[in-house]
């Protein structure tokens, strides 16, 4: 198999930051231990939120939304996207226990084993797949993170807040108001979100998956929001009642990772099953 290698990155690979995410975000912890528990941040993951922080503008979003939203890295089949993103090797560690392909069916099977709707299953499978970013060169930055509104101001809640002094939109007249270049509940849909795996697999999905799992897809990483309550401003009452799907499906997220390997050759009869029921043979990517 053909592998392609992260190199020259901040982070030792993407599970690094999804470790991060998971130790912040254990249930109980106040405000003041979330900023304890930053400063101990390791200075990888501390450089890849400066890096994030200060270039993802709102130019820069927007530039990428052109590149990427309109879909032409040709088509793949559910399966075809797993295995491309399976190529991913992070060059410190590559022999790392579990496949991308693994990581992913950790997530769904644990959705599957609650009794979860088949869709439900399928967002834990597919949720992580716009990591395919990386493999056509964007910086990790660029591809995970915590994901924040661009185009108006910066919430104190968005982990390591004091970075954004270094982003050139700080200083712009509108983008630094509260509301920027948006209506007062104006609907996450007229939002642009700093750019990532998140939107991008919301995209590319937006025309097989019911609401609740492309709520769940674009907005899995926007913690500020459902973990803080953080621009609800921009909100309207409908998202609101969304986000509630969306902390639903972080639990999973953030907890499902373990060492156990689930047996493909055992679960794909079920995954071919269920890609059948919701998508064509290929979709564009």
């Amino acid at each position: 198999m053909v592998t392609n290698v992260i190199s020259n990155a901040p982070l030792k690979d993407l599970d690094e930051w999804d470790d991060f995410l998971t130790g912040r975000y254990q249930e109980g912890k106040s405000e003041s231990e979330f900023r304890q528990y930053d400063e101990k941040a390791t200075p990888g993951v501390a450089e890849f939120y400066r890096l994030n922080h200060q270039f993802q503008t709102f130019d820069y979003v927007m530039a990428k939304e052109k590149e990427y939203f309109g879909l032409n890295k040709g088509e793949k089949s559910i399966w075809e996207a797993a295995e491309f993103l399976n190529t991913l090797v992070d060059d410190s560690d590559p022999d790392t226990d579990l496949t991308q392909i693994e990581h992913l069916l950790q997530t769904s099977e644990a959705i599957r084993k609650d009794g979860h709707p088949r869709w439900f299953v399928l967002t834990g499978f597919i949720h992580d797949l716009g990591k395919v970013l990386c493999l056509w060169g964007e910086p990790q930055w660029g591809v995970v993170g915590d994901t924040f509104p661009v185009g108006c101001a910066y919430s104190k809640d968005i982990v390591f807040p004091e970075y954004f002094a270094k982003n050139p939109d700080i200083g712009n007249p509108v983008y630094k108001t509260k509301y920027g270049v948006y209506e007062p509940n104006c609907g996450l849909d007229k939002v642009h979100m700093s750019f990532g795996h998140d939107g991008y697999i919301g995209e590319v999905m937006k025309n097989y998956m019911p609401e609740e799992s492309l709520y769940m897809l674009r907005y899995h990483s926007f913690y500020s929001a459902h973990r803080h309550g953080a621009y609800r401003h921009l909100m309207n009452e409908h998202d609101i009642a969304m986000l509630e799907w969306v902390n639903k499906f972080n639990v999973y997220d953030l907890y499902s990772k373990g060492h156990t390997k689930p047996d493909l050759k055992e679960l794909k009869p079920y995954y071919d099953d269920l890609f059948a029921e919701f998508f064509p043979e290929k979709i564009a990517w």
